[in-house]
C-alpha cells in the first residue's frame, strides 16, 4: 500500500516588512539576504518536506504581501487555505498589535477552520535591542486562538524549520 502524500496551500502572512519572504527563503533555499524588497501582491515558492520519518508533504508557499494598499486583493489569495504562518516583528510593536487584525481578517475570509502557528520573528535582534513585546502576550495569544507561539529567525535559521514543520504537522493530523 503506497503512502499518502499530503499536498498543502499554506499562508505567510502578516504586516509589511515582519520578514515574510525572509522566513520562506530561508526555509525553501536556506539563504537570507539583508536586501530587502517588498512583495507585490503575492509570491509563490514550494517545498516537499519530511514531517515524519518516511512520511512527505508538498507545501505551497503563499506569501502574501504585507502593504495596506494590497489589502483588497488578500481574501482572494486565501481560498484554499490549509494553514497558516501568521507573523509579527518582535523589534516592532505595533506588528503584534497588527498581526492580530491580519488573523482575524483571515478567519474571516476562509470559510473552513485552519491551523495557525503565530510567530515573533527577527529573533536576532533582541541582545541588540532589548525586549520591545512582553513576551508572555503573544503565547497568551496563541493559546487563546487554539495555536502555539514560535520565535524564529530567518537571519540566523534558529526555528524556522520547527515552524513550518510544526504548521505541517497539524495540516496533517486535521487532514487525517
Amino acid at each position: 500500500m503506497s503512502e499518502q502524500i499530503y499536498s498543502f496551500k499554506l499562508i505567510v502572512i502578516g504586516p509589511a516588512a515582519v520578514g515574510k519572504s525572509s522566513l520562506i527563503r530561508r526555509f525553501v533555499e536556506n539563504e537570507f539576504s539583508l536586501h530587502y524588497k517588498f512583495t507585490i501582491g503575492v509570491d509563490f515558492m514550494t517545498k516537499q518536506v519530511e514531517y515524519e520519518s518516511g512520511k512527505i508533504a508538498k507545501l505551497t508557499l503563499w506569501d502574501i504581501g504585507g502593504q495596506e494598499r494590497f489589502k483588497v486583493l488578500r481574501r482572494s489569495f486565501y481560498e484554499g487555505t490549509n494553514g497558516a504562518l501568521i507573523i509579527f516583528d518582535l523589534s516592532r510593536a505595533n506588528t503584534f498589535l497588527k498581526m492580530k487584525e491580519w488573523l482575524s481578517d483571515a478567519r474571516q475570509a476562509i470559510e473552513n477552520d485552519f491551523p495557525v502557528i503565530i510567530i515573533g520573528n527577527k529573533l536576532d535582534l533582541i541582545p541588540e535591542i532589548g525586549e520591545i513585546i512582553d513576551r508572555n502576550e503573544p503565547i497568551q495569544f496563541a493559546q487563546k486562538e487554539n495555536s502555539i507561539y514560535i520565535e524564529t529567525s530567518a537571519k540566523t535559521g534558529e526555528n524556522v524549520d520547527k515552524a513550518f514543520l510544526d504548521l505541517t504537522r497539524r495540516m496533517v493530523n486535521k487532514n487525517s
